[in-house]
């Protein structure tokens, strides 16, 4: 397994060529091998791939607009092609599936964008939060996902905080996933009052150790750390990530 950063982390310093190019440098100088393209700012593929390359950094995953997945399906594959990335990533659910009257239309309107790109050669991801964790007519929207689509055309990047917030236990769906699972996000949660807060890798109360172990087990490719709000500079809650992830796997 490879252990990578989430760019979304770091996506108020990754809007221009310039901060990007910084970023990385400051990502690569921590450790980290590969990094998720997402939320950067609007910097061509080539450039992109460019930047990536300087720092000896491998773009694995992206989080790319859902609606140009669907309805521009070649050319995304073909900036994928050039950015070196097999993984094309759904961040995020479009707001009009998450209902039961709706959720069904999800495999529908993109079953046939994930075809295409499976027949490239690549495969379509999709992101978990927590609200996948309820259920419609009795069904957990995640289930519903899961068999909507066969493995070779929708694969999962599992969050482990958005899992844990919903209720669910983290390693046991990584075991319902197993083989479906390329990438997973490495989030950690603590508990600050009464609220639960995002934390870097090893300062929550997330069992990362089982859950590393899990994914070797589950043929998980790359794991990436993400934060999406951090208490001061998310380079230092990256940076705190990756130092206590080494020597783990």
């Amino acid at each position: 397994m490879t252990l990578g950063a989430q760019l979304f982390t770091l996506r108020e310093y990754t809007q221009t060529e310039k901060d990007l190019d910084y970023s990385l440098m400051r990502v690569a100088k921590m450790g980290y091998k590969t990094v998720q393209i997402s939320a950067i700012g609007p910097i061509a593929p080539e450039r992109v791939r460019e930047l990536c390359d300087k720092h000896g950094l491998q773009i694995v995953l992206t989080h790319t607009d859902p609606n140009r997945i669907m309805n521009d399906t070649e050319a995304v594959i073909k900036e994928h092609d050039v950015m070196g990335c097999d993984y094309i990533g759904i961040g995020m659910m479009p707001k009009k599936y998450c209902s039961p009257e709706w959720l069904w239309h999800f495999a529908d309107d993109y079953r046939e964008a994930a075809k295409r790109i499976a027949a490239a050669g690549k495969l379509l991801m999709y992101h978990n939060h927590n609200v996948e964790f309820q259920k419609f007519n009795g069904t957990l929207v995640m289930d519903t996902l899961l068999e909507s689509f066969a493995p070779d055309e929708l694969g999962f990047t599992l969050d482990t905080y958005w899992v844990h917030m919903g209720g669910a236990d983290v390693c046991a769906w990584m075991e319902k996933l197993s083989g479906r699972i390329p990438c997973i996000h490495l989030k950690d949660m603590a508990v600050r009052g009464w609220e639960p807060v995002m934390a870097p890798v090893g300062e929550g109360n997330l069992d990362f150790d089982k859950i590393i172990k899990t994914a070797e087990k589950c043929v998980t490719k790359h794991l990436l750390v993400e934060q999406d709000t951090c208490v001061g500079s998310p380079f230092d809650c990256l940076e705190t990530s990756f130092r206590n992830l080494q020597g783990k796997f």
